[in-house]
């Protein structure tokens, strides 16, 4: 797939925690985003050591099949966790620090999610956008359970609190998504400093527009400081064509 990835610090931070590659081995890519904890100690730290891990996993990783990217997902997320994990309890400068991490391993016509955090995955077509991911935040336990209205969400004064991260806890349980890619269609994996200032209606509209993958990346990340620029902005727009999908 043809891709163009953008991490853009904001307007208001002063340092930049995101952390975002794509990788291509054996006809394979992967795309990974993550998102240093702003809350936590040495967020940076964090998103760089989860990012360094699945590039060191994935370039020593033998013919991955089909019926195993699963399972190479879940045995790198958890490797990373723990390494992440024992190096803030062994570095006080560290200690308590944590990561969003979505990490999308793209076999041709299928993509196989790894998710962990308020990070998102959408899979956009010509006619719609589909958030793939589900936020791992208190918010969205509220929404699911009934409690606020998505629109209340918006606003909530704890929006940003999220319920699991990489490498704040010994273990992790991450979720997993299929992907079947369609001719002409987009994967976008990106940060909360992204998915929090543009709405999926504007995101649609960037995207599918006549445009080289280039300038939809960058104005997206114009939007997105125009609106407010609070957060760090970093994504992934993948697109798939006639022959490969």
């Amino acid at each position: 797939m043809k891709f163009t990835v953008e991490s853009d610090i904001g307007k208001k931070r002063a340092v930049n925690e995101d952390r975002a590659m794509v990788l291509t081995h054996d006809k394979l890519q992967l795309a990974v985003v993550a998102d240093g904890m702003g809350g936590h100690n040495a967020g940076d730290v964090a998103s760089t050591m989860a990012v360094d891990g699945f590039q060191k996993a994935f370039e020593s990783a033998p013919g991955l099949h089909a019926d195993a990217k699963q399972q190479w997902l879940e045995k790198t997320v958890k490797r990373v966790n723990k390494e992440i994990y024992h190096y803030s309890l062994t570095h006080e400068a560290c200690r308590g620090m944590g990561t969003t991490i979505i990490a999308a391993l793209i076999d041709q016509q299928k993509a196989s999610i790894c998710h962990v955090g308020d990070s998102r995955a959408y899979f956009i077509t010509e006619h719609q956008i589909e958030q793939i991911t589900r936020d791992h935040s208190y918010v969205n336990v509220l929404v699911e359970t009934g409690q606020i209205s998505e629109e209340e969400a918006q606003t909530h004064p704890q929006k940003n609190y999220i319920i699991k991260s990489l490498g704040t806890e010994a273990t992790i349980e991450p979720d997993y998504y299929q992907v079947q890619l369609l001719p002409y269609s987009y994967l976008l994996i990106c940060s909360d400093g992204l998915s929090n200032k543009i709405t999926p209606s504007e995101l649609h509209s960037v995207i599918v527009a006549e445009a080289t993958l280039q300038q939809k990346g960058r104005t997206l990340i114009e939007l997105a400081n125009q609106y407010g620029g609070e957060d760090n902005i970093s994504f992934i727009l993948l697109e798939a064509d006639r022959e490969e999908a």
